[in-house]
């Protein structure tokens, strides 16, 4: 509700503003109430709308709350009218990012540090950049979008319009983003030429996560995850080390992200990796051990064989909101956790070294339930 209340309702170029937009960022700083940096609120961020219609659709799956999300119809709307008006700068079918503010950000995706978009070979992109995870969220987005349609909101033709321009950026996304290179993998984006932007990056986890990746090539994304160019034995890292800008101290060149990390297991979960997203699962959970059980924002890339506890990010924000939500998000998948109409869905893939993992008061659609699972046993109750 928050979100919405300050959704974008205009053309701002300073604060980066379109309507229908969800902003990025507030501050209320003195450099913000003084009108010198664009943060009252920011709008700088080209995932945020999508991200917002995804939780809007997690909500009412967990809740069952139709009078809600009619009541959010409208923003919605708005929200998927940016993506397909604004977000799509040039008509292409991708959503791409380029601030018009003189003091706006040069990367509007999670990797918003200016050189956290890379070609293998160092070189910055030409902007504006259209990275490979804002798509896989569109793509979520719509088909979200769309079941909402077939419910609450009564509107099949919206929802039969959805689903057609969710399949169709799934089948051209797959065909621009993929790179037979390397042992295939997904560019982290296209540049403002659309030419494939090469380097290797942790990025294509999200794209398991949001679906838009066909079932025959989940074995090699996931290999690539989880290769020791990609996997340092506490975590993904965000650049693959044999790319050229790979640092394991850079923000977004080489370390690991636990809330990254999560998205990644859960999408390793999703298409059937669960060994895969257990060991990412644990190895978030040893490296908390060494940060008094509260993930950092990030944490180096340097290999676990480097020493006995994760080399820290000098200037990680610890807490930091992104990491507190990772461990959840890990729960959620080492459970397999769901809702189908309404009823909770499980699936346990329990690590052995957890032993068993107790939930009471999951609440799904009213009802407050609790969680009893070991390896692969599943005990539920009301």
């Amino acid at each position: 509700m928050t979100l919405a209340a300050h959704q974008g309702n205009a053309v701002d170029d300073f604060s980066d503003q379109e309507p229908g937009k969800i902003l990025h960022e507030f501050r209320s700083g003195e450099l913000t109430q003084l009108g010198i940096a664009p943060y009252g609120p920011c709008f700088g961020s080209a995932d945020t709308t999508q991200l917002w219609l995804i939780l809007l659709s997690e909500y009412w799956r967990w809740t069952g709350d139709d009078a809600l999300v009619r009541q959010l119809r409208p923003n919605a709307d708005a929200a998927l009218r940016w993506i397909d008006e604004f977000g799509d700068r040039d008509g292409d079918g991708y959503v791409e990012y380029a601030t018009r503010s003189p003091d706006g950000m040069r990367n509007q995706c999670w990797r918003d540090s200016p050189d956290g978009v890379q070609f293998a070979d160092g070189r910055l992109p030409d902007l504006p950049v259209a990275t490979c995870e804002i798509q896989g969220y569109t793509y979520d987005a719509k088909l979200r979008a769309a079941e909402l349609a077939d419910g609450p909101w009564a509107d099949p033709p919206l929802a039969r319009r959805l689903r057609g321009e969710a399949a169709d950026l799934r089948e051209r996304f797959n065909r621009d983003y993929w790179l037979p290179t390397r042992g295939g993998y997904y560019a982290i984006g296209l540049d403002a030429d659309k030419r494939p932007i090469d380097s290797m990056t942790s990025n294509m986890g999200h794209l398991l996560w949001s679906g838009i990746v066909p079932p025959d090539r989940a074995a090699a994304v996931t290999r690539q995850l989880m290769s020791d160019a990609m996997f340092s034995g506490w975590g993904v890292r965000t650049l693959s080390t044999e790319d050229v800008g790979y640092n394991p101290i850079g923000y977004h060149l080489g370390t690991v992200w636990p809330h990254d990390n999560s998205i990644i297991a859960a999408g390793l979960a999703r298409y059937g990796h669960r060994d895969a997203a257990n060991r990412i699962a644990m190895a978030m959970l040893d490296a908390a051990a060494h940060f008094d059980y509260r993930l950092p924002e990030a944490f180096s890339g340097y290999d676990r064989s480097f020493g006995r506890r994760p080399v820290p990010y000098p200037t990680a924000c610890n807490p930091q909101a992104w990491a507190s939500g990772a461990p959840l998000l890990l729960l959620r998948s080492m459970l397999g956790l769901d809702v189908s109409n309404g009823h909770l869905a499980t699936d346990p893939r329990i690590p052995e070294a957890l032993g068993s993992i107790r939930l009471t008061g999951v609440t799904v659609h009213g009802t407050r339930q609790t969680v009893d699972a070991s390896g692969s046993r599943l005990r539920s109750s009301a």
